[in-house]
């Protein structure tokens, strides 16, 4: 029987009342006495020198307060970048200042150049076309291999070159990959992109800061998914603000997906002017402004080669990456094509030689950085569209080529040759699960009736694995990070029992006030009503890392349940000396504390009640209150895996791609909320088809963006969506975190795109077209351009 309550139950989204009501409190939502309106004003041209900003005319204008430049900034520091990564002949990344606003020369479209501060939003946005701005239009270099040629536009002059870093993993592995290869039976080699995102959570960015002069203390509220981060990066490295004097607040937020990770220019701007002005200072994108100012995703050109042996065993994998770093990093951009691609090039598979190299470039284009899945579904697709190319050229079922190669649960724990270490996982059971659920066998059947119907069906296989709870620190020190990556909690017992939670965790749309108290609820056997989850603000919750990378149970609900388990500690003692009994003899259930092997017990607020009112208490053994904290540093990564089958549908005619039945089996360890992963895993899904079948931010040779807005840039519809059927039955809990979980919240961006791919390719040659690869997003254009090429 489903549980009703407490881990393991489908317990009702209880945040979702005040959502679906209208009833949110979102940064946008908060206006504060005396505020002012900012507008930016963002660079036309992708690249050039600026000669002059005129602002006279504007800010003579009615209701104009300030017209800022770069010269306002002048003391400022630049936006940080929060890792460094080290190439392979052992030298730094070349990391350029990122300003506040343009200094010198402008970098991208969107590059904020002025920003008009004034009484209202109408009269900032009218005098932004009274300030005159002489720009001297450069070159722009967009193509990434055309970036590093001799000669090429340098987006940055004071670099020796367009390349961010030249990175080599194992390094030591590189000559014996090479003779894998060059002893190898068959070799199966691919050239593929993984097309350029936009985020477009459904809520754009805002910030709005604060200054009291009365006790010199700043406010900044913020759409982001770690006000923490934001604190430290803007104070210490940009506005030189102390920490105690620093508040962040990130309250509702709509929707991340990775692009409100990062520490953005319009923070730090908002935050300085409010004490220039003495006035909250309120900026709000629009929707074409987040085009061009919120960090994009993906954008991977890459050759990668699959050697295998005689028995079609893979031997060894070989990789060559460029990835677009834009006109400048982001907060996180260098770890995403290495630390978090490269060491996921073993996938679900055996193969004992890896080598991938990455060349980091910088192009006057907006900055890229993690996007729902950040590097792992860059890995995946690569290896799971070379591992479905070999298959069909050695003729041999995709599934079973697959499960040859396949890790096996008795080589747990498994030490991988690009330098992670996997604690548990059964590939085979969620392979099994994804072929049975999706009739793989029936498939034939389905075909001849799609042929009947003039239309070609296929079905494509993938498999992923990814590496999520970045952890634990001293690693991510070692490989470049610049932060910790704990998490924190803080359990405050009130006095009548009630429950109040502080995580550094921060939820955008995840579940985290259900699925949070959801944990604390059944390790004590409370009802969930009675626990109150509070985040996402620097002043009320301990120091904490926020949410990204599938981290907030298994690290933020980790640290949860440390904290309760010392609440739990104390509560033994309080409820031993009421009772007159050993400590060691002290059990909870339900909320009941009771003493083994009698009828004795007493009641959670009971006990609760004394921890406040110590009238018959210890004081000598135990101090009063009910309130504890702890951080937690996980001791690996976690490794969730899983399958996924894909049908579509091609109309030869025109080429267009019906995904027609989709069905994922994945692995996330331990669940918690089963409702709640099935909507995660869906939510992916539909990104993952997303990026498969439409959507791709494009370029001209002019840096100038031609997909920047919705006209043009194809998100995905109901209507591109077939039934998804999602199981996590085949899950093997995680070893090293205390639930047990591995996290959930990317899988489905990660494992559907080579799984769609997969099933086109699937589709054009059942029907005779021999097509090797079609580049992402599989327009109807190019599916037909490959059937008639």
């Amino acid at each position: 029987m489903p549980k009703d309550s407490g881990i393991g139950a489908s317990s009702k989204r209880r945040e979702d009342v005040r959502f679906l009501t209208g009833n949110g409190n979102y940064t946008d939502d908060i206006n504060i006495n005396g505020q002012t309106y900012a507008h930016f004003i963002r660079s036309d041209v992708a690249h050039g020198t600026i000669n002059s900003i005129n602002t006279a005319a504007a800010e003579a204008m009615d209701g104009v307060i300030k017209v800022f430049t770069a010269a306002d900034f002048a003391a400022a520091g630049g936006i940080p970048c929060g890792w460094q990564i080290t190439d392979r002949d052992g030298n730094a990344m070349q990391e350029p200042k990122h300003p506040i606003l343009a200094e010198g020369k402008v970098r991208h479209v969107g590059d904020p150049i002025a920003v008009v501060v004034a009484e209202t939003l109408e009269a900032a946005r009218d005098a932004a076309e009274a300030v005159e701005i002489d720009i001297d239009e450069l070159p722009a270099v967009i193509d990434m291999k055309a970036a590093l040629d001799d000669g090429a536009t340098k987006v940055h002059d004071d670099l020796t070159s367009n390349l961010c870093f030249d990175w080599g993993f194992v390094e030591e592995n590189r000559e014996a990959v090479d003779a894998a290869f060059a002893e190898a039976a068959h070799v199966t080699s691919l050239d593929l992109v993984n097309n350029r995102l936009v985020a477009n959570p459904m809520e754009p960015r805002v910030a709005i800061g604060d200054y009291n002069r009365s006790d010199d203390e700043y406010t900044l509220y913020t759409t982001s998914q770690n006000p923490h981060v934001i604190r430290l990066l803007m104070g210490a490295f940009v506005l030189s603000i102390p920490e105690h004097k620093l508040r962040v607040v990130a309250p509702d937020v709509g929707g991340g997906f990775g692009s409100k990770i990062y520490h953005y220019a319009e923070e730090a701007f908002c935050t300085f002017a409010a004490k220039v002005l003495n006035r909250p200072v309120k900026w709000t994108s629009t929707r074409a402004e987040a085009f061009v100012s919120d960090a994009h995703g993906r954008d991977h050109v890459t050759k990668i080669e699959l050697a295998l042996d005689a028995d079609n065993k893979f031997t060894a994998i070989r990789t060559e990456t460029y990835a677009n770093m834009g006109a400048y990093l982001s907060t996180f951009a260098p770890a995403i094509p290495t630390w978090l691609h490269g060491t996921l090039m073993a996938g679900n598979y055996t193969t004992p030689l890896i080598y991938v190299n990455v060349k980091a470039v910088f192009t006057n284009t907006v900055p890229v950085d993690a996007y729902r899945g950040a590097g792992r579904p860059e890995a995946t697709f690569q290896l799971e569209r070379v591992i479905d190319k070999a298959a069909r050229e050695l003729g041999v079922d995709p599934a079973e080529l697959r499960r040859q190669n396949f890790i096996k649960p008795d080589q747990f724990p498994y030490a991988t040759p690009v330098a992670v270490e996997y604690d548990t996982g059964d590939y085979d059971a969620t392979l099994d699960k994804v072929l049975e659920l999706g009739d793989y066998n029936g498939f034939a059947a389905r075909a001849a009736e799609s042929a009947a119907n003039g239309k070609l069906r296929g079905i494509g296989l993938a498999n992923y694995i990814e590496a999520c709870g970045i952890a634990p620190s001293n690693l991510v020190g070692q490989l470049g990070a610049r932060a910790g990556l704990y998490e924190s909690a803080k359990v405050r017992v009130n006095a009548t029992g009630s429950i109040s939670v502080f995580t550094g965790s921060h939820s955008h749309g995840q579940g985290h006030e259900t699925t949070f108290a959801q944990v604390v609820a059944d390790m004590i056997g409370l009802p969930e009503d009675q626990i109150d989850i509070v985040h996402g603000d620097t002043s009320k919750v301990p120091m904490g890392m926020g949410t990204y990378g599938s981290r907030s149970l298994a690290v933020g609900g980790s640290a949860m349940v440390r904290a309760t388990e010392k609440i739990i500690n104390k509560a033994k003692k309080i409820a031993a000396h009421l009772m007159e009994a050993a400590e060691d003899d002290i059990e909870l259930k339900d909320g009941q504390f009771s003493v083994a092997g009698t009828d004795k017990s007493v009641a959670w607020g009971d006990v609760t009640l004394a921890a406040y009112v110590p009238h018959n208490y210890p004081l000598e053994d135990i101090e009063p209150g009910l309130e504890e904290t702890a951080f937690y540093d996980p001791a690996n990564f976690t490794y969730p895996s899983g399958s996924y089958l894909c049908e579509v549908e091609v109309d030869p005619d025109t080429g267009t791609v019906d995904v027609v039945a989709f069905t994922a089996a994945d692995d996330f360890g331990n669940v918690i909320n089963p409702m709640i992963v099935e909507g995660q895993v869906q939510g992916g899904l539909a990104q993952g088809i997303g990026q498969a079948l439409r959507e791709s931010a494009v370029y001209d040779d002019n840096g100038q963006l031609l997909s920047g807005s919705f006209m043009d840039y194809a998100m995905p519809r109901a209507d591109d969506l077939p039934n998804l059927v999602v199981d996590h039955s085949s899950c093997t809990p995680c070893t090293h975190n205390p639930l047990g979980v591995k996290g959930c919240g990317e899988a489905g961006a990660i494992g559907s795109p080579p799984a769609v791919v997969n099933a086109v390719l699937d589709a054009l040659n059942r029907a005779g077209h021999k097509v090797d690869h079609i580049d992402m997003p599989v327009s109807p254009a190019r599916v037909w351009a490959a059937m008639n090429s």
